[in-house]
């Protein structure tokens, strides 16, 4: 198997729990009222450094959907599943997106601390 490349993001996003790989931004997030059997899920719009596992039909909450499991490119774990084919009409804004179980991942601020930023003591003392 070949190295694996993984997509860095710009801002806040959400990473995998187990490697820390980058996997969605923030901003992408469309709804935070998603349940799975661990607990609440996250719905993207996009997500990145993942893998895209053989479709299933899977009886859902919100009714039958064709759906793909989805796991981490840096460690394999497995994140949560892909909405591939919505069979109920009010379920179609779901296809193509993905969901990732919240307790798979971690949330960063995308923002570094930087200490040189700060003034010292003497600085601000003495102008």
């Amino acid at each position: 198997m070949g190295r694996v490349f993984l997509v860095e993001l710009d801002g806040k996003a959400y990473r995998c729990r187990f490697c820390d790989s980058p996997l969605a931004l923030a901003e992408d997030v469309l709804s935070r009222s998603f349940s799975c059997r661990q607990g609440r899920a996250y719905l993207f719009e996009n997500a990145v450094n993942v893998t895209v596992g053989p479709e299933e039909d899977r009886l859902m909450m919100s009714g039958m959907h064709t759906v793909a499991d989805v796991f981490c490119c840096g460690c394999g774990q497995l994140l949560g599943w892909k909405y591939m084919v919505a069979r109920e009409k009010n379920q179609k804004y779901k296809e193509g997106k993905v969901v990732l179980e919240r307790w798979r991942i971690t949330e960063d601020s995308g923002e570094e601390f930087n200490l040189d930023a700060r003034q010292n003591s003497s600085e601000s003392e003495y102008p």
